[in-house]
């Protein structure tokens, strides 16, 4: 199993989430083919997550600030050729691009290898870059069966379980003990990632504050606020409505520290974002709230209870829905608050 390769790549440059449901592709690759060279392309800010992750020989960076402005500034273009340069000389025998846009599928046209494989419903015309087009699965709609489908039509048949071991450096565990420590934390805790790039993705304010003193109250939990710091109105926005006090470390964390902050949570409830994802991929008790986008696409694999959304298994299997009833305000108090207290009372993650 594996046809022999040698030197794979794999294009996956963003964002953190999808990035979290590409890794099963990883282990799936070096389980088949365990002597293979593995090469993952991503952007240079979501690097630090990769690397919290065996299996990869190399990581290599993608600045996409930097090299999106070569038409315009030299040293970008310069960059540009550089990176031409290293994706020409690995002389990889697999290309997988997982993103399936018209500037990954480049980049893999770019290697010169004679297999690149991707999406037959990539976009922006990105499949004219291919040697070989995978459909998605009649059975499934979510992104994790098509990378299965599209792995057994380069000849490797088998995913490995979709629970994600993260390992972190001792620095981060202690660095977030020490944050823990003088914020006052001395038991368990809740983390909150109630910020989103999209407004559209966001559950109101006063939701999220409404379910802290809940949650507080009834398993005397801490509640630690996670976000960019660019997501500091949303972040005022649950203090200005919130009669305990919550834990800020908006803008305080890096990505290894995040992950370490996560693997000692009790529980994690977030909006459709890259650490409630992280979160559900460790199997860590995550309820995660959708709006439009589909949770049957990209939401925690096979996971339900992870999932609190208006009709999520009723939708059509696009990545959007157009029904106005499925935006993410109309997402019940209720719902979000029966998912995560059943699986906080079930007991996971009681060694925390």
């Amino acid at each position: 199993m594996g046809n022999g390769y040698k030197n794979i790549l794999i294009i996956k440059p963003s964002a953190m989430g999808d990035i979290v449901h590409a890794l099963p592709v990883l282990g799936a690759l070096r389980a088949a083919v365990p002597g293979a060279r593995i090469t993952w392309l991503v952007r240079r800010e979501f690097a630090p997550l990769l690397e919290c992750f065996d299996g990869l020989d190399e990581i290599l960076l993608f600045d996409r600030k930097l090299l999106g402005h070569w038409y315009y500034r030299p040293a970008a273009f310069k960059a540009l050729f550089g990176f031409m340069q290293t994706l020409r000389r690995h002389d990889y025998d697999l290309v997988l691009d997982l993103q399936g846009l018209f500037r990954t599928a480049l980049f893999g046209y770019m290697t010169r290898c004679p297999r690149r494989v991707g999406m037959a419903d990539s976009r922006e015309l990105a499949g004219l870059f291919y040697t070989q087009k995978v459909s998605r699965p009649e059975y499934s709609v979510h992104v994790l069966d098509y990378y299965h489908a599209l792995l057994k039509g380069v000849g490797i048949d088998s995913l490995p379980a979709t629970e994600t071991f993260f390992k972190v450096s001792n620095e981060a565990v202690a660095s977030v003990k020490q944050k823990l420590e003088q914020a006052g934390i001395s038991r368990k805790y809740l983390v909150l990632a109630p910020s989103s790039a999209h407004p559209s993705k966001c559950w109101p304010a006063e939701r999220f504050a409404k379910l802290v003193e809940y949650l507080n109250r009834q398993f005397d939990l801490a509640v630690v606020v996670i976000g960019a710091s660019k997501d500091r109105p949303v972040i005022d926005a649950i203090k200005a409505h919130c009669n305990i006090p919550l834990v800020d470390l908006v803008g305080k964390t890096t990505i290894v520290e995040l992950i370490a902050l996560l693997q000692g949570a009790r529980g994690v409830v977030s909006n459709d974002t890259g650490p409630g994802h992280i979160a559900a991929a460790m199997h860590i008790p995550t309820v995660l709230i959708f709006g439009h986008t589909n949770p049957m696409r990209v939401g925690p694999y096979q996971r339900p209870e992870c999932v609190a959304a208006i009709e999520p298994d009723q939708r059509p299997p696009f990545i959007e829905s157009p029904d106005p009833s499925h935006r993410i305000e109309h997402v019940p108090f209720e719902l979000v608050l029966d998912k995560i207290t059943m699986q906080l009372k079930n007991g996971c993650n009681e060694s925390n």
